[in-house]
């Protein structure tokens, strides 16, 4: 073969072996050397690696919560307005509360003790300032928790926004049942309802010697007065009384044509639930129109000392079902009563021992939750099984508290516990002694 031929052959083969090189190399041939650089990711194909990348951007799950200099819990009430003499019973439980438990050092908060700090916004009795100054509560003062205010208008108002802001609320100094039928979950009250009311007040008159057989209900024109009304009559029919239902307005100046039918019937009880203005003047009317009943049951309205002090003589036999008497014997009671005294310098007044429950409540309740976190706070609330100074407390799925239902009645221009039997500290005065008597 010529020189030139072999030279054409060489070149065509060169190609092949080419090729044939890339083709071992592809089939896994392995390198004589490792890559002088990694790939900066490995293929989506690769196993895992045995330790996974620790991110830097998130702290350990074990880094402690910072908590705050103290623990903000408000309360919208009357300071002002016709229920200023029950809100300022309120208010007093409240601060003192506040005060002793802030004095111990405050609220256990895994092992640290956070004080209580207490916002305190004054309603002047009107439901759509409850509502404003809750509002205000929420956003601009970040609280954990509402404590109510008094009367059940003014919590009614306050129970929704509660709800809608999902801030635990519980409340104290309102009777109204309905409120509860709503399906509200961050509300809870500590303190009677109306149908342990109506059940109560029965319970008394059945005990009563000579039984009373002919009752009065003068019935404020309210939700509440409808609600009680109707339960009292309701207990009335299935144990044989008769009674009868009078109703007036609230801010009512002039109660003749309530006061004299009622007379003229021959009632020997009066039930009632007036607020503390209305009240003062229904007593004083029933006495000028000579209306002398056996006896009278003003709830709500004979509940503050104002009742005792704007009455004098005449609101003796006057009962009450404020939910405390401070000569209950419960633990704490007592000890509260004479804090009450050295810090007001006033016995302990009777709406004033379920407030002073209440912040009890929601302390014992922040403690056991370990966070601020308002649902937690709000489920602890709820699983609550604690003695405090109105009694052994538990609640039920609608909020209402199961607590005794204390009956207290005015007596020598004091309020005298005279139910249930196994607290009672006085006999019930029965008859009233008549007014021209006193």
């Amino acid at each position: 073969m010529k020189k030139k031929d072999r030279t054409r052959v060489a070149l065509r083969i060169l190609p092949l072996f080419v090729v044939f090189a890339l083709t071992l190399a592809a089939c896994g041939t392995p390198a004589t050397s490792a890559p002088t650089q990694p790939p900066a990711q490995p293929p989506a194909t690769s196993a895992p690696a045995t330790e996974a990348p620790r991110p830097t951007a998130v702290p350990p799950t074990d880094t402690p919560i910072p908590l705050p200099a103290a623990i903000k819990v408000g309360s919208v009430i009357p300071v002002t307005g016709r229920y200023a003499a029950g809100g300022g019973q309120v208010r007093s439980g409240y601060e003192l509360a506040v005060e002793d438990i802030n004095a111990a050092g405050g609220v256990d908060l895994g092992g640290v003790k956070v004080p209580l700090e207490l916002i305190v916004l004054d309603d002047e009795s009107d439901a759509t300032k409850t509502v404003q100054h809750l509002e205000t509560l929420y956003a601009e003062n970040e609280v954990v928790a509402y404590l109510g205010g008094f009367g059940s208008d003014l919590h009614a108002a306050a129970a929704g926004i509660a709800e809608k802001n999902q801030v635990p609320y519980i409340g104290v100094a309102f009777a109204l049942y309905k409120v509860h039928q709503q399906g509200f979950k961050y509300l809870f009250s500590p303190f009677p309802k109306s149908p342990s009311i109506a059940v109560t007040t029965f319970d008394m008159l059945d005990a009563l010697d000579p039984k009373p057989a002919n009752i009065a209900v003068f019935a404020e024109k309210t939700d509440w007065g409808a609600e009680l009304s109707a339960l009292w009559k309701e207990q009335a029919d299935q144990r044989g009384y008769t009674l009868t239902i009078y109703e007036y307005a609230p801010g009512a100046t002039d109660y003749s044509d309530i006061i004299l039918p009622a007379k003229d019937s021959g009632a020997e009880v009066v039930l009632a639930l007036p607020g503390p203005p209305d009240g003062l003047a229904l007593a004083k009317q029933i006495k000028e129109l000579g209306f002398n009943a056996s006896m009278y049951m003003f709830i709500r309205a004979a509940d503050p000392p104002t009742f005792g002090e704007n009455l004098g003589v005449d609101s003796d036999g006057f009962l009450l079902m404020p939910g405390w008497n401070r000569g209950v014997k419960f633990a704490g009671a007592a000890e509260m009563a004479e804090r009450y005294q050295t810090r007001f310098g006033a016995p302990a007044a009777a709406v004033t021992g379920p407030a002073y429950a209440a912040v009890q409540i929601l302390a014992d309740a922040i403690s056991r939750a370990g966070s601020l976190d308002r649902d937690a706070i709000r489920d602890a609330i709820a699983a609550t099984d604690l003695d405090t100074i109105i009694g052994h407390v538990t609640f039920n799925a609608d909020g209402t508290g199961n607590v005794v239902t204390v009956i207290n009645q005015w007596q020598g221009g004091k309020q005298a516990l005279v139910w249930p039997p196994e607290q009672a500290l006085a006999p019930v005065i029965y008859p009233a002694v008549a007014w021209q008597d006193r």
